[in-house]
């Protein structure tokens, strides 16, 4: 199973927004420590992606009011028998500090937003090519500028995307852990179902099938349709695979 590929569909325009953007802020961190040629073309293209979506979606009321909901759902579990009550309460005091620094918090996206450096460059980025010595010239001295100097400027603009990271990671990672993945066997390449409530969908598939899941659905029903990589390949007609609807 450690072979399978892992899918995930968002089932609301919101957890579709924090798909997202757990993906630039993992392209951010990976490419932080600025090591390698290519390094500081990701790091610069997924922050400034991320400060567009910020700019875009109020992502700081919205998570915070997915936090409390989140609470409210663990608080159900402390009058459950035989819980782990430490854990429990571990969970929901991490949950509120969370929250509390990412209100807290400067408007997310403003430190990037107000850096004279990043304002100079960011529009140049989605060009073809325009990033070029001749294009940017104050990046190109950037870019020979000592490593730890870079590392220090790229850490300071991380860390200003911190209260969201952290929260968003927290929220992620229980919602992730709300619903084991379960065995299912799909016939023909289709498979439906009815859910109540439901945010994330999750798929495990052996890429042995060589097939990949197409999504649509919403929080109360969801239908996936599995497509052949290889046009000239047919879909099993039984595949067995592993969902959770989280």
């Amino acid at each position: 199973m450690s072979n399978d590929t892992l899918y995930e569909h968002p089932l609301n325009e919101q957890v579709r927004v924090y798909l997202r953007l757990e993906y630039l802020l993992k392209q951010i961190n990976q490419s932080s420590s600025l090591t390698s040629d290519s390094h500081w073309s990701v790091f610069f293209k997924s922050l400034f992606e991320l400060a567009e979506i910020l700019e875009q979606v109020q992502v700081k009321g919205d998570l915070a009011k997915d936090l409390e909901k989140q609470r409210s759902k663990l608080e159900a579990w402390l009058n459950v028998p035989n819980v782990d009550t430490e854990q429990l309460t571990q969970l929901l005091l991490e949950s509120r500090r969370l929250q509390q620094v990412l209100l807290q918090a400067p408007r997310l996206g403003q430190a990037l937003r107000e850096d004279k450096f990043l304002s100079s460059i960011r529009q140049r980025f989605s060009i073809p090519g325009g990033t070029c010595s001749f294009d940017l010239p104050s990046l190109h001295h950037w870019l020979n500028l000592p490593l730890a100097h870079r590392q220090s400027d790229a850490n300071a603009w991380i860390s200003s995307l911190k209260p969201l990271e952290n929260a968003l990671t927290f929220w992620l990672r229980l919602t992730r852990g709300g619903a084991a993945l379960q065995p299912s066997i799909v016939i023909n390449g289709f498979y439906q179902q009815d859910v109540e409530g439901a945010t994330l969908l999750r798929i495990q598939i052996s890429p042995d099938y060589n097939a990949f899941p197409l999504v649509s659905g919403h929080k109360s029903r969801f239908a996936i349709r599995f497509m052949p990589f290889d046009e000239n390949q047919a879909v099993a007609d039984t595949m067995a695979l592993s969902i959770a609807v989280c």
